[in-house]
This record gives C-alpha cells, structure tokens and sequence, in this order.
C-alpha cells in the first residue's frame, strides 16, 4: 500500500470523523426541533439538497459529456450534505445560524442513506457503457457513513449534554485542529496527484463553477419563491450551494478507493472557498 493510498484510506476518514465530532459538540437536541420552528425553511433547505442538487449535477454531467469517472466524482458532490464548512459561512455573512445547522444536521443524517442507494444507480449508469467496473455494496456504505459521520456527530453531542463547559471550550480548537488536520491530508493527496488535478481543472473546473453557482442560485431563487427573506434567504442560499466537500473526498477515494473520482472535489473546493468567501466579505461586512 503506497503512502496516498493510506492517506486515503486511513488518515482521511479519521479526519472526516474528528470534524463531525467537533460539529456535534456545537449540536444539542432543539437544533433538530426547529423543523417544527422553521417548518417552510427547514424543508425548501432540504428539498433543495436532497431533490434538485442532484437534478442539477446530473444535468451538469450531461452538459458537459463528463467521462464516468469526472461524473461520478460531480455527482458524488452533488449527493452530499451541506457540512461545518457552510455553517462558518453562514455565520459570517450574518444568515440564520440556528437553521443552517439544522439543515446540516438533518440532511447529514437523512444522506446516510440516500448517497449510497442513488449513487449505486448513478455508478451503473455510468459505467454502463465502458469496460469500467465499479461496485459500491449500499449496505456496507450506509454503515461506512454512519461511523464517520452520525457517529461521532451522535458522540460530541452526548459530551455536550453532558459536560456542557467543556464542549463550549473545546468548540474552537477542535474546529481549528480538525479543519488543519483535514487541509493537511486533503493538499498532500492533491500535491501526490497534481498533475491528474491540473487536468481535471481543464475538464470539471468550469463544471464545478457552474455546480457551485447554479445552486447557491436555486437556494437564493427557491427562498424567495416561497417568501423566505432576510438571514434565513443567506441560510438556504449557502446550505444549497456548499456541500461537505470532505465527505465527497472520502467517498471517492476512501469507499471506492479512486482518487481521480475525487478530484472533482478538488476543483470545487477551490471554487467552494472563493464564492464562499466573498459572500463572508459582501454580506459579512454590511452593518445590521
């Protein structure tokens, strides 16, 4: 097993595991009851990632004529949950922290799920015509999830309840040393494969803008539409267009074991974190 292959299979799932961990020690039980305080918020959030993100991606892939192993890696981002990532946005560019984190938390759970049996179909679709074999057992994958994701999500809340003070003072430094330990694995994978992400920028980094910006408008649009305005309008807007880019990386190069099917994630992250950021300057900076 050479070194990216452990990264990949070793490193970056614990990394994934130590992230969600340190997001459950900000969740407590109500972020999960304000389904019943945003009702028509909460569930245009999760219509828009669970629904039409995919639709999109996949209109994206066929736009493109993405070869299978760039659509896969599209449509695995297209399936994944906003993540801690969208909620540090959110709170500097002044939307509604309370629901974001319940998109996130909800979507990160009911995701558990539904990636691995979509993708399963989207897996044999694209491959359907190439001598490419690909199988993701949707049991095994669903379990796989389940232990880098709901589990220590599940396991920092449990500490939160528990010993409240210690959670809040540990809030920050696992955020920090999490989000460190991840960008750490995450450049050292994309430096041992640099050349294979120089050429996926020149296929999937304009698909990727066009992902990134196409849904962060159906958020913006799909909130308006349905007269939701203010902070929560910021809310939906970067929970539909940031997605838990760590979560993709992993379930391209750690389940399927293909890092070229994470590259697409690569791309999108440069992308992720420019839009990103100049939503954190726009909106961040206007005075209330």
């Amino acid at each position: 097993m050479d070194s990216t292959m452990i990264i990949s299979q070793i490193f970056l799932p614990i990394s994934l595991a130590v992230i969600m961990f340190g997001m459950g020690l900000t969740l407590v039980v109500d972020d999960f009851n304000r389904l019943f305080t945003y009702p028509k918020a909460v569930v245009v959030g999760l219509l828009n990632q669970l629904v039409f993100l995919p639709l999109i991606g996949l209109s994206i892939i066929l736009l493109f004529d993405l070869k299978s192993s760039m659509a896969i890696g599209v449509m695995i981002l297209s399936l994944c949950p906003g993540g801690p990532t969208s909620n540090l946005i959110t709170q500097v560019a002044r939307g509604n922290i309370g629901l974001s984190v319940t998109l996130t938390a909800l979507a990160s759970l009911i995701t558990v799920f539904t990636i691995p049996i979509i993708l399963s179909k989207f897996i044999t679709y694209f491959t359907g015509n190439t001598n490419v074999i690909i199988e993701l057992p949707v049991l095994q994958t669903m379990v796989q999830i389940l232990l880098i994701t709901v589990i220590p999500v599940s396991i920092g809340m449990v500490i939160r309840k528990r010993n409240e003070s210690f959670a809040l003072r540990m809030e920050r430094p696992m955020r920090i040393a999490s989000t460190v330990l991840f960008v750490i694995i995450f450049l050292l994978v994309m430096i041992a494969n640099k050349e294979d992400l120089i050429e996926a920028m020149k296929e999937v980094g304009f698909a990727t803008l066009l992902l990134n910006l196409s849904t962060m408008g159906l958020g913006y649009i799909t909130a308006k539409f349905f007269g939701i305005t203010g902070k929560s309008q910021i809310s939906i807007t970067i929970e539909s267009g940031i997605q838990n880019g760590t979560l993709a990386f992993v379930i391209a190069t750690t389940i399927l074991n293909n890092i070229e099917m994470g590259l697409p994630t690569g791309a999108y992250s440069i992308w992720m974190f420019i839009t990103g950021g100049i939503l954190m300057w726009r909106l961040g900076s206007k005075k209330n």
